[in-house]
């Protein structure tokens, strides 16, 4: 092949030039922008058509382009199976080998025997997410159908990503579960760590800006409205030292927690049947049967000119 023509560009850059300062920052060992000639990390493309094909799974009939009989139940469930434990085992094995940095003798069949399991745990999914519908449908005056909140509510898909994550988290299941409710997250404005521990019937109404951390502990019955924080102090010893310890609250049965509500802290348990109103800033234990308001503020009001 003959020698390439090098385009010039304004400022007397050729692009090769470009090129070539470019490249010296991916040998530049300081940085960690850079993974080449490594282990592949799990594709983000594909973990997130996998859970497409999940929730086509647990929510059948509502997603995806066939029309699904009764009848041809079994046949649907066969391939929609088969396609998830053959792409998921495959991503899980890349994100075993990348957290061990190593080639692991019997990777291939740790990675199936752990989607295997997750598999497993399907019927009892959906028998959870049933309850959360259950919540959603009782919790929202606002929702006309299950059918509606299924199809539509942010809240219903990001706690079904959720749900699918934290099972790959009990496994131990590295990097993917966080792909996946990350994805939930830049869809629906909702953070919910896949590591936080969420009871049966949860809802929260309208979503955007919620954000639940990786060690909040969420018992049966809770009800969230936008904007809710339930999330860490800050760490002056730095991140290192708290990784591993409960830095997140405890939010225990039929509790309400309204708009903009902070709650931080590892050690700060909101009791159960409490009320948490909007905007209020709690770093401490709430007893049972609490109702938490913020003084109202006095307003002002002008006439017009």
């Amino acid at each position: 092949m003959g020698s390439k023509t090098v385009r010039s560009v304004p400022g007397g850059h050729s692009l090769s030039k470009i090129v070539e300062e470019i490249a010296v920052t991916y040998r530049d060992s300081r940085l960690k922008l850079q993974h080449l000639g490594e282990t592949p990390f799990p594709n983000q493309r594909v973990v997130v058509e996998v859970l497409a094909k999940i929730r086509m799974i647990l929510f059948p009939g509502y997603f995806g382009h066939v029309s699904v009989s009764k009848h041809g139940v079994e046949q649907y469930l066969g391939e929609l199976v088969d396609e998830v434990y053959r792409r998921l085992s495959h991503e899980i094995r890349k994100a075993l080998r990348l957290e061990s940095g190593t080639e692991l003798d019997g990777r291939e069949e740790r990675a199936e025997e752990l989607c295997r399991k997750f598999l497993q745990t399907l019927p009892r999914l959906r028998r959870l997410l049933d309850l959360d519908l259950e919540a959603a449908m009782d919790g929202d005056p606002a929702a006309k159908s299950t059918h509606e909140i299924i199809l539509s509510y942010p809240a219903m898909k990001a706690i079904s990503v959720y749900r699918v994550a934290h099972e790959l988290t009990r496994f131990k299941v590295p990097l993917i579960p966080r792909i996946m409710t990350e994805y939930a997250h830049l869809e629906t404005g909702i953070d919910i760590h896949p590591g936080a521990r969420i009871g049966r019937r949860f809802f929260i109404d309208h979503g955007t800006g919620v954000v639940i951390g990786e060690t909040t502990e969420i018992g049966n019955n809770v009800k969230l409205y936008q904007g809710v924080t339930l999330g860490a102090l800050s760490f002056p010893e730095g991140a290192a030292a708290a990784r591993g310890k409960k830095r997140h609250p405890t939010i225990e049965d039929n509790v309400v927690i309204y708009s903009g509500a902070t709650i931080l802290g590892g050690n700060t348990v909101i009791g159960r049947d409490s009320i948490i109103g909007g905007n209020v800033w709690i770093i401490s234990s709430v007893p049972p049967g609490s109702k938490v308001m913020v003084n109202v503020p006095k307003l002002r009001i002008t006439a017009a000119v």
